[in-house]
């Protein structure tokens, strides 16, 4: 089996995983206090990315017992902390906001957001929204990767 069928296997997996993850398996606390600067939102992040990466590495884990994959434990651990770390950097937030801002979306990332002394919802589909997932799966791709050539 190539490398090249392994991240055709894993990449979906991953990108399942996170979704059912970032959206089932993230508690009402851990998605409201991630992003706070202090130990209770690094905490909530930790816990966060905790439970996200036990549902990533069972998920990869499963693909790699039923479809026999050729894949080895270092690139199997490697492509979960590549995972771990990238998805706690984004979901603090204040981080995510800093990079909107240095690469010129900041603007993008405020649209949805509920403006001040309006009555306007908040939704799902925000700007930092829709950065944070594609910062997500931006390196789902490279956590797939290392999984299948490390």
């Amino acid at each position: 089996m190539s490398a090249a069928e392994v991240f055709a296997a894993v990449l979906p997996g991953l990108l399942v995983a996170h979704n059912v993850a970032d959206h089932w398996v993230q508690t009402d606390h851990q998605a409201a206090h991630k992003g706070r600067r202090d130990t209770t939102g690094r905490l909530a992040c930790v816990s966060h990315v905790a439970s996200y990466t036990v549902v990533t590495a069972v998920t990869v884990g499963v693909l790699w017992w039923l479809l026999d994959l050729r894949i080895g434990l270092v690139g199997f651990v490697a492509g979960q902390v590549v995972s771990a770390v990238t998805h706690y950097w984004a979901d603090r937030r204040f981080t995510l906001a800093w990079l909107a801002r240095l690469t010129g979306h900041a603007r993008f990332a405020a649209l949805g957001v509920p403006r001040a002394g309006r009555d306007d919802n908040p939704s799902l589909g925000t700007g930092a929204y829709a950065l944070d997932q594609s910062w997500h799966w931006a390196w789902l791709l490279v956590a797939a990767l290392v999984t299948a050539v490390a």
